[in-house]
């Protein structure tokens, strides 16, 4: 049976998963899209699909067990439309493991994907202090629920990379951060922990941060090491932005396209990335304006549907429809495609990655 991997993927990514089969749920908060776990789909595909949130009892695929193996199945009137074989990316061993002082290493850092060490080493934002937090982020509610620590030191990072490259699940690494207070908005730890990974190991690693007052702390990461780098605007629209981000929204677009082309010409055309939101309540032409401004400059545009996290604000938003997403995918790989811009080029991050977007599938299949 014969399936359209765009659109399978599309649809996981949109309306996450119902679960029979006797598999984890994967991740349930977090500061990106959370909510799910990892699968594999036919021909290698990676997925990052939901399986918890009200969406997904509306699913029309359920994952299921025969066998010992594991099956999506979309059925109708109890009759079997579509059977597709998959994997579930297993709990790597080093989750069993504890660093020097004692901390669990599921706790300092998770596997994304296939093969991504992925970690938030400030578990706070100064958003949430003053009530301007974006209302999809989770950021805190995995410090409340105790499944993380509030700061992760280099040391606690290393140990954890040295656990999981032995295991052989570790090629690449994102680290991401809360927005601190301070005018380097987390850049200066983020640099510490590159610094300490790359003395040892010489590991792609993406990190991920807010427009900084100055040049200097993007100068910084990229002396410190980093590879990528992501500045995620979530939305071009400035009256969703303010609505839904009243943080971000207080720095200017005028910032956010500085620290781009700086990063650029810092780290290179496509190795600075930003993430946009579907579902947030802007219109298909902010999307499609926005991915062509950063396509322009040499920016990967990392178009992901909105994953309603549970506890959020947006918890029971629906995200955006495959039928809006295809279209919407297929015009931005044609953008990309004009401005000469391979997310398959990008060397380590979420756009390496690549399970919570289907932008490379929407380019290349």
């Amino acid at each position: 049976m014969k399936v359209d991997m765009l659109r399978l993927k599309v649809e996981l990514l949109c309306e996450g998963c119902k679960l029979s089969a006797k598999i984890d749920k994967g991740r349930k908060v977090g500061a990106g899209p959370a909510g799910g776990r990892y699968i594999l789909l036919p021909g290698g595909f990676c997925v990052n699909t939901a399986f918890w949130g009200t969406f997904t009892k509306k699913s029309p695929w359920e994952l299921t067990e025969r066998n010992g193996e594991y099956f999506l199945m979309r059925k109708e009137d109890d009759e079997i439309l579509e059977e597709v074989p998959i994997e579930a990316v297993p709990n790597p061993n080093f989750y069993s493991l504890t660093t020097s002082d004692g901390i669990p290493m599921w706790k300092i850092a998770l596997l994304h994907g296939k093969n991504c060490l992925a970690t938030t080493v400030h578990q706070k934002c100064v958003y949430w202090k003053f009530g301007k937090k974006c209302k999809f982020c989770g950021i805190e509610l995995s410090l409340r629920s105790g499944t993380t620590i509030p700061v992760k030191t280099p040391k606690q990072f290393r140990e954890v990379v040295e656990a999981a490259t032995e295991e052989g699940v570790c090629n690449t690494i994102t680290l991401t951060t809360g927005t601190t207070a301070t005018p380097d908005r987390g850049a200066t730890l983020l640099a510490e922990v590159v610094r300490k990974v790359k003395s040892h190991q010489k590991i792609p690693i993406h990190i991920q941060v807010e427009p900084p007052e100055k040049d200097k702390y993007l100068e910084m990461l990229a002396d410190a090491g980093a590879d990528t780098i992501g500045i995620h605007i979530e939305t071009f629209d400035r009256r969703i932005l303010k609505e839904v981000c009243p943080g971000k929204a207080e720095t200017t677009l005028e910032k956010y396209f500085e620290a781009w082309k700086r990063s650029v010409e810092l780290f290179g055309e496509e190795q600075v990335s930003s993430f946009l939101i579907v579902g947030l309540g802007e219109d298909d032409e902010s999307i499609l304006r926005g991915a062509e401004e950063l396509a322009r400059i040499g920016v990967v545009p990392y178009i992901v549907p909105l994953r309603p996290i549970v506890g959020t604000e947006f918890e029971n938003k629906r995200p955006p429809s495959p039928k809006r997403m295809i279209p919407l995918y297929t015009q931005v790989a044609e953008t990309l495609k004009i401005y000469g811009v391979n997310p398959n080029k990008n060397k380590a991050g979420c756009v390496r990655c690549g399970a919570c977007s289907a932008v490379s599938e929407a380019l290349f299949l």
